[in-house]
């Protein structure tokens, strides 16, 4: 089993109507996710709307969830400052974080060297395990292979990526050349699968709000090498990742829109992400639908 286990959600953070951090709600759902097949749970990441988070309620979201349940909860603490996101990290360490996300810094656009200084710099101050992520699409910079390898070779407490660069080709020479330690999550729900395929472990998911137990067949299957059946239970989380985030409404919106289809009380984004629109709303239902009728055909192990 991997250090924090195979599947894990980048958990969204609720919110009550007046746009208040919710904390009773953040662990209700954060014991759901435990409950529907997550291993473990990053918090306070894009997904649960750390830019628009203050510190008090990033801190205060980070040790409700660590209260309400008993898998690893991984910290979101990067920020485009370096000394801030020192500054959380310690915090989240002494709150009993299981690891931290170190994400690229965002907006500045700093070369590989400020960008390898940045990770170092939260890895320095904490002995928790460091979960680099790299997602350029958000950031507006890739990791590059070579800063990544020095950073898995030369830091011993950065020991896993959260993948979302899309590129599984680049992944998989990453993964020869790296350090036997080093765990690949993907960070892109739909690019799990062909990430497995080039040796990554488990999957910081988003869909997994409602598809946890559907990414733990999915890896059984696969631990098994029934890659017939692996292809069809992806399959039927295909409708649910396209869902989650589109132009019109990006990610967290519609997994928002869906929790609440759920019976979850986590508000709508806040600005500038904002409500969502009326055609996700309607749209939730149906991919639950959809996705219940694949579960109640294909119970166990899946069949062309």
């Amino acid at each position: 089993m991997p250090r924090f286990g195979r599947v894990l959600s980048a958990m969204i953070t609720p919110f009550d109507d007046a746009g208040a951090l919710d904390l009773g709600e953040v662990g209700r759902l954060a014991r759901y996710l435990q409950d529907n097949g997550n291993d473990g749970l990053v918090v306070a990441g894009t997904t649960g709307e750390a830019p628009v988070l203050t510190d008090d309620e990033r801190l205060s979201l980070i040790a409700a969830v660590i209260e309400a349940v008993t898998i690893p909860v991984i910290a979101g603490t990067g920020t485009n400052d370096t000394a801030h996101s020192v500054h959380l990290t310690r915090e989240a360490t002494a709150l009993g974080a299981a690891g931290i996300l170190a994400l690229c810094p965002y907006y500045n656009r700093p070369s590989q060297a400020g960008i390898e200084a940045h990770i170092r710099a939260m890895a320095d101050c904490t002995p928790l395990p460091q979960l680099v992520y790299d997602i350029p699409i958000r950031t507006g910079r890739k990791i590059l292979k070579t800063t990544l390898l020095r950073l898995f070779r030369e830091v011993p407490n950065i020991v896993a990526l959260k993948d979302a660069a899309g590129n599984p080709g680049e992944t998989a020479s990453l993964i020869n050349e790296a350090p036997a330690h080093l765990e690949v999550y993907s960070g892109d729900d739909a690019m799990t699968l062909p990430l497995l395929a080039v040796g990554a472990v488990g999957v910081v998911g988003v869909a997994t709000h409602w598809t946890g137990t559907d990414h733990q067949q999915m890896f059984d299957l696969w631990d098994k090498g029934d890659n017939d059946a692996v292809r069809l239970v992806n399959g039927r989380m295909l409708e649910s990742f396209a869902f989650e985030t589109v132009d019109d409404a990006p990610n967290p919106i519609p997994t928002k829109a869906m929790m609440r289809h759920l019976g979850f009380g986590v508000g709508e984004a806040r600005l500038p992400m904002g409500v969502a629109p009326d055609f996700v709303v309607e749209r939730a239902p149906q991919v639950w639908a959809n996705l219940q009728r694949w579960r109640d055909a294909f119970p166990d192990r899946p069949t062309a």
